[in-house]
């Protein structure tokens, strides 16, 4: 069948999506592709995407049907879709709560409506080691201990199943919103609605920009459940905004809530606690502190930017199956291929909002992007020629001429608020000190970054350098220019992690700047590329400076 030339879209046999972004119907076909795909890489005029099982079982979680993603492609598509690319997505679909977790009582079972998939789950070693007894028709027991496990053997077979199965209440601990301080935003409000969605709901992810208020929707859950609540961060720093929030937000007793950190040991009704802490090793190699899961009758806890769940957490999280769970996270994008365990163990996406949507409502700072690819002076030419491919990019990341751009950039946005963010410490110290601003890195103390990242609010402090300990949930509203001089290999996380910290609303012109500084012709443009395709899917186009010289 002769084709639509004037769509933007190409279906390839493999589930891989072209798309051209010169066409008047590119960013509408973007939004719509974002529901079910995965972008994969962005080069100026065709962007890739790729149907996953995992994207695809996000769409089905959310109500998404084959039926509609095929009209999608349908609507986009310059050719008809294949009878490959039709069979393939609906098998993948459709295998999403195949099987499901149901309990009957206390005891909890495995069941399906297909006796041929109950066979092949007796055939798998990697299942059929959790059943208690032999099926029963399409109907198995299960050992209530081994939920989480279960989940995840099933994911590995590509049987993501639908857990039904319900949770334990824990300790009641009944309060109420403060409605006098804020008012929920509609949006946060749907976020809450759909995690909570009758028949599926109390545990998953929702994903939310960075500044959209992740917190709220939160604690408007937990003030929808009552019940005590783990609350787990990514620093101290961070532990201590979400304290602070509740005490503005809600009328709980302040006596009630604790912090559980490398600097304090409280456990109370609502428990802030952070990854690293979790994750620490006694002299034996053990966990020692996994007992807080079981310090208290919690009823819900909360991931906040569960994209960075730590291994040691998902393997405590597995076995925490009756608790009622909630991911935040701006981005569900893993370097580490860890997707599929955040899908079994927290549960799949059940709320998404797209960044430039609340940008259009002016609840998100408006951004623009720039990436300055900046020349490698010629005595560090042969260091790079003769490196490894690891120190290769060190060299070209670290790259003394981007001092003079950064200074370029400091005086172009002289009177805002200034962010320079790093990796390499040597490298943030000699901007710091050519700037006379202050640096935060991983070894200053707590008190001092909260200190400073107070002063920066206030104004009192208008550069602030900071290495990647500022990556996560740190609440800086007045910072408005963000300068990128190295970063994390190709992490998309980070990237977007980054912008974030410029895009909570400002007051007068709601407007920020993201610059990355990348050597040219060098390893950095490719991790670059790499990083930036996450961001390129939310709808933030990269301007390129310094692209002309490198064509001389």
């Amino acid at each position: 069948m002769s084709g639509d030339i004037y769509k933007p879209l190409i279906v390839q046999s493999d589930m891989t999506l072209l798309l051209e972004t010169n066409n008047d119907s590119y960013e509408s076909a973007r939004d719509e592709l974002s529901v079910f795909a995965e972008i994969v890489k962005s080069p100026e005029y065709v962007h890739t995407y790729k149907m996953t099982p995992i994207s695809l079982w996000n769409a089905a979680s959310a109500g998404v049907k084959s039926a509609d993603i095929l009209a999608t492609l349908e609507k986009f598509s310059k050719y008809s879709v294949s009878e490959t690319v039709i069979a393939r997505l609906t098998q993948i679909i459709n295998r999403y709560g195949k099987v499901r977790i149901c309990r009957e009582q206390k005891e909890l079972f495995l069941e399906t409506d297909d006796q041929f998939i109950m066979a092949q789950l007796c055939a798998e070693k990697s299942v059929f080691k959790f059943f208690i007894d032999t099926p029963q028709g399409n109907r198995v027991k299960i050992n209530p201990i081994f939920r989480g496990h279960i989940k995840q053997a099933l994911m590995n077979i590509q049987f993501p199943p639908e857990d039904l199965a319900g949770y334990a209440n824990g300790e009641e601990l009944v309060f109420d919103l403060n409605l006098n301080a804020f008012q929920p935003r509609d949006y946060q409000a749907a976020a809450v609605r759909a995690f909570r969605a009758s028949g599926r709901g109390d545990h998953g992810v929702v994903v939310l920009p960075c500044g959209a208020g992740k917190t709220v929707v939160g604690i408007e859950v937990m003030a929808e459940l009552k019940t005590e609540t783990l609350i787990l961060t990514t620093s101290i720093t961070a532990a201590r905004q979400w304290i602070s929030e509740l005490i503005h937000k809600t009328n709980i007793n302040p006596d009630l809530i604790g912090e559980y950190s490398g600097e304090k040991k409280e456990i109370k009704p609502v428990t802030v606690s952070t990854y690293q802490i979790i994750s620490a090793k006694n002299k034996a190699g053990e966990q020692k502190h996994f007992n807080l899961f079981s310090e208290r009758n919690w009823g819900f806890i909360i991931y906040d930017e569960v994209h960075t769940l730590p291994a040691p957490v998902f393997r405590i999280t597995a076995e925490l199956q009756a608790k009622r769970r909630l991911g935040l996270t701006a981005t569900l994008v893993r370097e580490d291929g860890h997707e599929a365990d955040v899908f079994a163990l927290i549960g799949p996406k059940r709320h998404e909002m797209s960044w430039k949507v609340l940008e259009g409502q002016g609840w998100i700072a408006q951004a623009e992007c720039f990436e300055i690819r900046v020349p490698l002076p010629d005595e560090l030419k042969m260091p790079y020629a003769v490196a490894s491919k690891r120190d290769k990019f060190r060299v070209a990341a670290e790259n003394p001429d981007k001092l003079e751009v950064i200074q370029e950039l400091v005086a172009k946005h002289e009177g805002a608020h200034i962010l320079i963010i790093g990796v390499y410490l040597e490298q943030l110290k000699v901007i710091a000190e050519k700037f006379s601003a202050p640096i935060i890195t991983g070894k200053t103390c707590n008190r001092d970054r909260e200190d400073l990242y107070g002063r920066f609010k206030s104004g009192e402090i208008s550069l602030l350098v900071v290495s990647k300990v500022a990556n996560f949930a740190i609440d800086l509203p007045d910072a408005n220019v963000a300068i990128e001089v190295s970063g994390n290999f190709g992490s998309r996380q980070e990237e977007a992690q980054r912008l974030g910290r410029i895009l909570r609303p400002k007051v007068g012109e709601n407007k920020a700047y993201f610059y990355t500084l990348v050597s040219r012709d060098t390893r950095e443009e490719d991790f670059s590329m790499h990083r930036q395709l996450f961001l390129t899917e939310q709808g933030y186009p990269y301007k390129i400076i310094g692209e002309e010289e490198g064509n001389d």
